[in-house]
């Protein structure tokens, strides 16, 4: 049973793979089903591969499999009421026969379920090694993704970032962590955010502002917090979240 959204999707999906050999980009099925946000096709997406119609080979971009079409899917994801059984023969109800129906509105909790069974992970680029220790060179996306639940996400964008280092270690940032950053200019002194410095090098420090200077403050004593003109450190993101694999 699929709603009329995971319909076009998957249809739109197959086309593109039998004309171009590859799947469609996220931006093209926003566009395609006319959604205002990507969000939203990651939820469809995910539905889609938990009802077992779609396949996602994860670690690669652009990698989507139709697994089957559906055979007789109503699109608005509503059945068709079947015929009620015919009373048998000789059988007839017994006088002043009333059966007991349970009346009420379940909308509301059928649109619950439908939206929980079409919420899921989300894919997020996962850019590479930042060094916590010392500022490496800004990082490019290299095409690989991460999913993480889409609870702990907020509104906005976000990316993900692999820790290299121990300079936070204090603040529960161990080396080979992987961080979630939701992706802004601004941040408050005292979070912890991604800072690219002289447009050239990017780091995972906690800020604090001084005046018209920003200190990049480590959480290990072992290392120097660095102080620099608020005009050569630029806010790329805060953090939101951590994952470990033990």
């Amino acid at each position: 049973m699929l709603t009329r959204k995971q319909h076009e999707l998957l249809t739109f999906i197959d086309r593109h793979l039998k004309a171009t050999g590859f799947s469609p980009s996220f931006e093209e099925m926003k566009e395609a089903l006319e959604l205002k946000s990507k969000s939203g096709i990651h939820r469809l997406i995910s539905a889609l591969e938990e009802r077992g119609f779609l396949r996602r080979r994860h670690h690669r971009a652009r990698a989507l499999e139709v697994v089957r079409l559906p055979d007789m899917a109503t699109p608005q994801g509503v059945a068709e009421p079947e015929a009620a059984p015919a009373e048998p023969p000789g059988f007839p109800p017994p006088p002043g026969f009333s059966p007991n129906v349970i009346h009420g509105d379940f909308t509301a909790r059928l649109q619950g379920v439908r939206a929980a069974n079409e919420a899921g992970a989300v894919q997020l680029p996962l850019y590479g090694r930042i060094a916590a220790g010392l500022p490496i060179e800004a990082l490019r996306d290299n095409g690989t993704h991460i999913e993480v639940p889409m609870a702990i996400l907020g509104s906005g964008e976000h990316f993900a970032l692999e820790v290299a280092g121990e300079s936070m270690i204090d603040a529960g940032i161990l080396d080979g962590d992987t961080v979630i950053i939701r992706k802004g200019e601004t941040a408050e002194t005292g979070e912890i955010v991604v800072a690219l410095i002289d447009d050239t090098e990017v780091t995972l420090k906690r800020l604090r502002r001084r005046g018209k200077s920003i200190a990049l403050e480590p959480a290990n004593t072992s290392f120097e917090t660095r102080i620099f003109p608020a005009d050569r450190v630029k806010v790329q993101g805060r953090l939101v979240a951590l994952f470990r694999r033990y």
